[in-house]
């Protein structure tokens, strides 16, 4: 069986296949940061109909903080693990800055196919269920 992650929300359950043989080092975090308790709290504070939806801002636990939600980071950064995996509806991938390496706990999950991200964003798993 593959490894999964599941992610509770206010409209549903949403469960994760992670790709480890992908991006080892980046699902390896994405695991690390939920099972410490990272996200537990955070919201999904971006979505853009047909494109993606964000979440794992710290920063989102805390509503004063709205004007800042999409900014928060676990207090470091990531090495890039590009693939030739497309994003497509469902794919799992890691949300950064303009630095290709300024990933850090920020995730996004496709609701379109996205050409333009492919090979310049880290694909590190796909939903599987909660579409």
């Amino acid at each position: 069986m593959s490894e999964v992650a599941i992610i509770n929300t206010d409209c549903g359950q949403m469960v994760l296949e992670l790709w480890r043989d992908v991006a080892p080092n980046t699902a390896g975090n994405f695991v690390q940061l939920a099972n410490s308790g990272f996200y537990d709290g955070t919201a999904i504070h971006r979505v853009v109909r047909d494109f993606m939806i964000q979440g794992g801002d710290p920063l989102s636990k805390d509503p004063e903080q709205s004007q800042r939600w999409g900014m928060g980071n676990p207090g470091y950064t990531m090495p890039s693990e590009f693939s030739d995996r497309p994003h497509v509806r469902g794919v799992l991938s890691m949300a950064r800055g303009n630095d290709p390496d300024s990933a850090g706990s920020q995730f996004f999950i496709c609701l379109g196919t996205a050409e333009s991200l492919d090979g310049e964003y880290t694909c590190f798993g796909n939903l599987i269920e909660g579409d």
